[in-house]
């Protein structure tokens, strides 16, 4: 007797879970959506460092732009190709929180059907006949016969903390994409100050290079006179010569290097293919204010926007290891349908509806739960070392940015006061070269000094004003540090 009730306890074990999971089917209406069984993943993000170094090119505009370090800035700011994806990746994740909020919301669907039918109930294994004396027998096929049903069926879940933990979880990834889309405007604007600063900087070095040429054919000019009247040797002639040589080739290379800047600058800020423009800002500088390293960090972590984009991982994730873990949790729901019925062809319509609610208890999912919540686990973790690792980058950033610009603000100081140097020198030696005094060495020497000094203001300038544009970029407020540090642009 015990080994028989052992073995129906078995059995009712067995088929218990069967049973309940086809109640809970059969609990859902017909043409009801299914509630997701957990959150989506966030949207990939599209964009790479390549990004922003494309753009979606604008409509050719007529003649020649006079392009101004703002109008970059504003033109990067709307066709360049990583801040455009960025945009598409803030959507996304809009759709994804839908997505998650259709298992919290009412679902609401309609469904009509007309069946006509005839059975054969021969097919079904009935064969049973009356006799002939019984005055009346059974049809072996019933049939053809019509009817027709429509309904509204509305679902409504009123607990799953899985899905409402889902939906919060989906909610702190817009936020996540939001942050990031605003640091992508900030790369942008790093971007684009890069390249149009670079650009500045070739566009001086061609005008250097073709002043220096100017210099170097004077020079070759008096060295040739000099030589032709013999009060100078051929050698003196011939050194110059080369030196005349040496400034054209880098006058070359100047003009090539500035024309592929702008190629690089018109991808990046959108302009059309073969558009031509002009840089209407000429080496800014602006000197640079102050700020205390410790107003710097706390400035950067309260705006910078890839730092808010991390803390919203981290809430994300966050409330996908709650929703994983309550996947042992019960969840209760109602749905319920109304409509009308009838019989074809009289039409002969009646109310129909059907009301329930449906109660849900886990009891044995094969360790799925397990295997998300240490999914989710290891998610938490990772955006917790991430944030943590951001935090460190973001103090990098902004004490390599205020040491560039304490040293780039002396460098402009020291090469600027070297150019003064420079020029005289070179006077004095070609005053020297006229007199008779000296030979071309000298001369040659002074001239490759200018340009070096020339050359080094240059490199000084670009890399204060781009510690600037860095710091902007650190502190999270690019778009509003260029406009405070370039005023005058």
């Amino acid at each position: 007797m015990r080994r028989r009730l052992a073995i129906i306890y078995f059995i009712f074990a067995a088929l218990f879970p069967l049973a309940a999971r086809s109640a809970h089917a059969q609990a859902l209406p017909s043409g009801a959506p299914p509630a997701p069984s957990s959150a989506a993943a966030p949207p990939s993000a599209a964009m790479s460092q390549n990004s922003f170094s494309g753009s979606v090119p604008a409509k050719l505009e007529p003649g020649v732009l006079q392009l101004s370090l703002k109008d970059a800035l504003s033109r990067g700011l709307k066709q360049n190709l990583g801040v455009l994806l960025s945009s598409e990746d803030v959507r996304t994740a809009r759709g994804a929180r839908w997505q998650m909020l259709s298992s919290l919301l009412p679902n609401l669907t309609t469904s009509s059907y007309v069946n006509g039918s005839q059975v054969d109930l021969a097919e079904f294994g009935f064969s049973f006949k009356f006799p002939a004396s019984a005055g009346f027998s059974i049809p072996s096929v019933v049939g053809p016969f019509g009817y027709f049903d429509s309904r509204a069926y509305l679902t409504q879940s009123i607990f799953d903390w899985k899905a409402i933990n889902n939906a919060h979880a989906a909610s702190e990834n817009v936020k996540s994409f939001q942050a990031t889309y605003e640091d992508a405007r900030d790369l942008v604007v790093l971007s684009v100050g890069y390249t149009y600063l670079q650009a500045i900087a070739d566009e001086a070095r061609v005008e250097t290079a073709s002043a220096q040429v100017k210099t170097a054919q004077a020079l070759y000019d008096q060295a040739s006179d000099q030589v032709t009247a013999g009060t100078s040797p051929a050698i003196d002639g011939l050194r110059a010569q080369v030196e005349l040589k040496t400034r054209q080739q880098q006058l070359i290379q100047s003009k090539n290097d500035f024309a592929i800047e702008k190629l690089t600058l018109g991808r990046v800020i959108g302009l059309a293919p073969a558009q031509q423009f002009e840089l209407a800002d000429k080496s800014p500088y602006e000197p640079f204010a102050g700020m205390s390293v410790e107003d710097a960090l706390k400035r950067a972590y309260e705006t910078r926007s890839d730092f808010q984009a991390a803390l919203a991982n981290v809430r994300s994730a966050e409330y996908s290891r709650k929703a994983a873990a309550a996947g042992y949790l019960p969840s209760f729901s109602v749905s319920a349908d109304y409509g009308l019925a009838g019989t074809i062809p009289s039409i002969a319509t009646h109310g129909v509806f059907d009301a329930r609610g449906t109660l849900t208890f886990p009891i044995f999912q094969g360790g799925r739960v397990h295997g998300d919540i240490l999914e989710a686990d290891a998610r938490l973790e990772q955006s917790r070392q991430q944030l943590e690792n951001l935090r460190a980058q973001i103090d990098a950033d902004v004490r390599t940015a205020l040491l560039n610009i304490e040293s780039g603000e002396e460098l402009v100081a020291v090469a600027r006061s070297n150019i003064d140097l420079a020029d005289q020198t070179l006077a004095q030696s070609r005053d020297r070269f006229r007199a008779g005094v000296t030979d071309t060495v000298e001369v040659v020497q002074a001239q490759e000094a200018v340009a070096s000094a020339n050359d080094n203001y240059i490199s000084s300038l670009y890399q204060d004003n781009y510690a600037k544009i860095s710091l902007a970029r650190a502190l999270g407020l690019a778009e509003e540090g260029v406009k405070e540090y370039f005023k005058g642009n």
